[in-house]
């Protein structure tokens, strides 16, 4: 059975395997369809965790667990090198 709801329009995750290749290439890779994506992405993590009636830490603890990893990614070349490194 077709789907009635047109490729472009489909979210990545009602999208079928077959059909990615043709709905990466319907996406926007212009520097304003980039930007736009990214502010759809903030604004959704904004309205679901930081913008709630009842607020916790959780929003602004997800940030920092990223920033410690993302960091530490950065990082690890550096770490490797030092960890077999014997102090004598």
């Amino acid at each position: 059975m077709a789907s009635l709801v047109p490729l472009k329009e489909k979210k990545l995750m009602e999208v079928k395997l077959g059909e990615l290749p043709s709905w990466i290439m319907m996406r926007d890779f212009t520097p304003s369809g980039i930007a736009g994506a990214f502010r759809r992405g903030y604004d959704r993590y904004y309205n679901k965790y930081i913008n709630v009636r009842k607020g916790s830490i959780s929003g602004i603890s997800m940030v920092l667990a990223a920033y410690v990893v993302f960091s530490y990614c950065i990082s690890y070349k550096e770490l490797k090198h030092e960890r077999r490194r014997k102090y004598h």
